[in-house]
């Protein structure tokens, strides 16, 4: 059966897909899919996958696809992150039997991807995109596809479409901001960027930016004229977006850890997703907050949880008939999270600590990183006390500590006469 290509692609195999979950890195694995699926997504990305580590490591296979295979989690995208045509492509191969297209990653625009060379920061380099995107197109069996970031400039963001449909691109996916759109500094997304690059591409166009409800979903359309909306952090703190609800919290918690405890995944992305769906209301309960990050098992999680419902339960017996009061409604409520801009991040409350201070906060000397910690497991000896550590006299011509020389031994002098 000849490879299904543009709008024929995406109204057969992607069933005519509008409502899309994003590739989320450590956050869009399969329990999260199948969450998503049962609320409304009808099409899902793996988390960004690295084709070079794909391509040699077995285990990375198996624990990242291989292993997450399940039949209600189609149509299916797999993203990967690549820098070398031959790589990518080798990649795609390992994994096309497993999903419906292979999405090339153009629009992360971390300082990884910027030290790793891939993501947003190959989007000027355009002979090595259509090398990379053609080769896929001729060698594999499913299509490519390319999630993009915007230029500044509309008419480079169209030609730069272009480009990635002549060289077989099959599907486009426009984040409707700049790579130095991001964090604090993220402002709108421009739908504006997204809808020159509907009308002037022949292929199906998705559109990323701006989504916190299933209204802004409809509106996007509308105005862009796309055939499908993404969704990576309206769907973080509310799954059921798509369908235009707003459930309680605990609702889509509880199911979602009835899902991970039949489909596992590692106790990281367990936690970070609870911290997004109970945003809101671990700024009332701080003290439940540090406990879901202090927590070492799934069982300790989902306790966690039960005890934000029975208080959540409690307010709303105390508040029977009440209504909301400030900008948003009731905390326990799935509803979006508006991030704040600079100014606003720096006047943080004292108490609203970082996930990673809250984890490691228990032993009131140093932390470790999660490196140092695995080194310590195999040598408990081991000590990272810079005080402890052996001074060295430094060079005074090269700046680099003097070379400690060792005595010759005896024998070794005698046996040298």
């Amino acid at each position: 059966m000849p490879k299904l290509q543009g709008f024929e692609f995406w109204s057969h195999t992607l069933r005519g897909a509008r409502h899309v979950v994003a590739p989320m890195v450590d956050q869009s694995e399969l329990a999260w899919r199948l969450l998503s699926r049962r609320h409304g997504a009808q099409l899902c990305y793996t988390p960004m996958l690295h084709a070079q580590v794909f391509v040699r490591d077995a285990n990375y296979r198996k624990e990242n696809l291989y292993c997450e295979v399940c039949p209600e989690d189609r149509p299916l995208i797999v993203q990967f992150c690549a820098n070398d045509p031959e790589v990518f492509v080798q990649a795609a191969l390992l994994a096309q039997d497993y999903c419906d297209a292979i999405d090339l990653n153009l629009g992360c625009p971390q300082m990884i991807a910027k030290r790793g060379h891939y993501g947003a920061f190959l989007q000027d380099e355009w002979d090595l995109l259509q090398r990379m995107i053609l080769l896929a197109h001729e060698k594999l069996s499913v299509p490519v596809t390319c999630k993009i970031r915007v230029f500044p400039e509309i008419d480079k963001t169209v030609r730069y479409a272009q480009m990635l449909e002549k060289a077989g691109c099959q599907l486009l996916t426009v984040h409707g901001r700049t790579k130095e759109q991001k964090g604090p500094l993220s402002g709108a997304a421009s739908w504006e960027h997204i809808k020159a690059v509907r009308k002037a591409v022949a292929i199906p166009v998705f559109a990323n930016g701006n989504i916190q409800s299933l209204q802004d979903v409809e509106r996007c359309i509308q105005d862009t004229g796309v055939q499908g909306v993404m969704s990576a952090e309206g769907n973080l703190h509310n799954p059921a977006l798509f369908e235009g609800r707003s459930p309680a919290v605990w609702e889509l918690a509880e199911e979602y850890l009835d899902i991970v405890r039949e489909h596992p995944c590692p106790l990281s992305y367990v936690r970070a997703h609870l911290f997004k769906l109970w945003h809101h209301t671990l700024q009332v309960h701080q003290q439940l907050r540090e406990e879901l990050a202090k927590v070492k098992t799934l069982e300790g999680i989902a306790a966690v949880s039960q005890e934000l419902k029975m208080r959540c339960q409690e307010e709303i017996s105390r508040q029977e008939g009440a209504k909301p009061t400030g900008d948003l409604p009731f905390h326990w409520i799935c509803q979006p999270y508006v991030r704040p801009g600079p100014r606003e991040g720096s006047k943080e409350k004292a108490g609203a600590r970082s996930k990673r201070a809250l984890e490691e906060e228990e032993c009131g000397t140093e932390v470790l990183s999660k490196n140092k910690q695995k080194k310590q497991l195999r040598n408990p000896h081991k000590t990272f006390d810079p005080s402890l550590k052996p001074k060295y006299a430094k060079c005074d011509q090269c700046g680099n500590p003097k070379m400690r020389v060792q005595p010759v031994p005896r024998l070794l002098q005698e046996a040298s006469l």
